[in-house]
């Protein structure tokens, strides 16, 4: 059990570098500027059915990309990062666009946000969100025979409480063929000694109920974890003890560190033909086919 209040002390430049991605990402920037003409062109061009309402909080919203063509088609949903503080559906409108180009119909969630909301509140948000998805995915144009999980960061944490809630029983005719999870800090507790804990009013006690690493997972399906090259080796930990976590319950998830990645770029592999994240989406999907 590492001792994150004992490593802020000792060395807290490094732990700050460590746990908050931002800190380590020197060009955070100029990524979000690269992708921002993708984003656009997404918004203005994309078939997009905006701000559907899975619950009664005002930010119980999400967005679902369509494919052009008639019938039904895979269905996934998709968690922003943020450190469970920041980030809005509409600056993945290119994850979305691109998925449906690929034939997915996805939708794009947004959450509760802390500080004001805690951490309970924001993953049940996302427990309430993927519930809709499987009752209502049919409505747009998914089919949720074919539905796929995938988050990034906070959200990838959040993909990791829907595999472990307790309570969640999928509809009848809903098949989750898998959950890609990328960059995940499944384990909350590092945040409440980082700087950046000022914007969540994370707590101890609620990190370690909403610590996924001590949960059984309980809801089958493969998985993929990803994780940047580029990244922190403490941040690389953090999902290198979920896979572990999974392989202590007999289940058998894939990892893969993506060279040349880090905490932001990874998400671009949604967008790259034939990237780590694209692939394993498909593989998910045409693995459940056969």
């Amino acid at each position: 059990m590492i001792d994150f209040a004992e490593a802020a002390r000792t060395d807290p430049a490094r732990y700050e570098r460590a746990y908050n991605p931002r800190a380590a990402v020197a060009d955070l920037q100029a990524v979000l500027d690269a992708r921002a003409p993708f984003n656009a062109r997404a918004m203005a061009e994309g078939d997009r059915v905006a701000d559907l309402a899975y619950g009664p909080h005002p930010r119980h919203r999400l967005d679902i990309w369509r494919p052009a063509g008639p019938g039904s088609h895979p269905a996934h949903l998709f968690f922003h990062g943020g450190y469970w503080r920041s980030g809005d559906k509409a600056n993945f409108a290119y994850l979305g666009a691109v998925l449906a180009e690929l034939g997915i119909t996805t939708a794009i969630a947004n959450y509760e946000l802390c500080p004001a909301s805690n951490l309970d509140a924001v993953v049940a948000s996302a427990l309430s969100a993927f519930a809709w998805v499987t009752r209502h995915i049919g409505e747009y144009g998914g089919d949720p025979v074919q539905l796929t999980l995938s988050g990034h960061s906070a959200g990838a944490h959040l993909c990791a409480a829907i595999l472990a809630d307790p309570t969640l029983m999928l509809p009848a005719g809903v098949r989750l063929l898998g959950t890609t999870m990328l960059s995940g800090a499944f384990d909350p507790s590092p945040a409440v000694y980082a700087g950046v804990n000022a914007e969540i009013g994370l707590t101890s006690e609620v990190a370690a109920r909403q610590n996924l690493e001590r949960k059984p997972p309980r809801l089958r399906g493969p998985i993929s974890i990803l994780v940047g090259g580029d990244e922190p080796q403490e941040w690389i930990d953090l999902s290198l003890r979920y896979a572990a976590h999974l392989r202590d319950f007999s289940w058998d998830p894939s990892f893969a560190i993506v060279p040349d990645r880090h905490h932001f770029s990874i998400l671009d592999d949604y967008r790259d033909a034939g990237g780590a994240v694209q692939r394993s989406i498909l593989q998910q999907i045409a693995a459940g086919r056969i």
